[in-house]
């Protein structure tokens, strides 16, 4: 599920001053922060610690993540996007139906501890969570939004609310359920919710 970051020194992540940042390096950094963050805990995921983890240097982490919120937010999201796809292609609600489902599925795990950790960090940081908004929530929420637009155009669900008020209502309900611990989601909880919120049509 996480690939393994290159080991220290490795020449695939070597970087000289002034090159564009390299895909390969940020992968290494977010695939490492985010593996410290999952084994370690958040107050063991240090700039020291990615440094040592992945080879590259703290200077070159610091120079592109300034903050340390920064790159615990982008780590998870890059996990996010692997973990859990939002395909753009395919019928809306079956996309739906499968995500909310595997949403479920990462909230019962250590994704769901770790996305908690990482929005506590933000608040405590920050006094607001506004960091994860912005770099994780907003980023899936537009395209989840995009894909329920779709649908309403096509003619696929019978609700009529906005779209971002229907991507609210299932995925707010889940976190919802799963932070206070109010009922023990499921796979199946998480496709008949999509199916009361968005009437598919049919």
């Amino acid at each position: 599920m996480i690939s393994t970051a290159p080991e220290p020194g490795s020449e695939t992540i070597a970087r000289r001053p002034g090159r564009p940042r390299s895909t390969a390096v940020q992968q290494a950094i977010l695939q490492g922060t985010y593996r410290l963050m999952a084994t370690q805990g958040l107050s063991a995921t240090t700039y020291e610690r990615v440094a040592a983890a992945t080879g590259v240097s703290k200077v070159t982490i610091y120079k592109w993540w300034p903050t340390r919120e920064a790159l615990l937010v982008d780590a998870f999201l890059e996990q996010a996007r692997t973990f859990l796809p939002l395909p753009e292609n395919g019928h809306p609600v079956a996309i739906v139906r499968a995500h909310a489902a595997s949403y479920v599925a990462a909230l019962n795990g250590t994704f769901g501890r770790v996305q908690l950790a990482v929005i506590a960090e933000c608040i405590g940081s920050s006094g607001t969570a506004a960091t994860f908004g912005e770099r994780y929530l907003g980023k899936r929420r537009a395209a989840g939004v995009a894909l329920l637009m779709r649908a309403q155009k096509e003619g696929l669900i019978g609700a009529t609310d906005p779209p971002a008020d229907l991507y609210d209502m299932i995925y707010g309900t889940l976190f919802y359920q799963s932070t206070f611990g109010l009922r023990k989601l499921t796979a199946g909880a998480a496709r008949r919710l999509v199916d009361r919120v968005l009437r598919p049509a049919g």
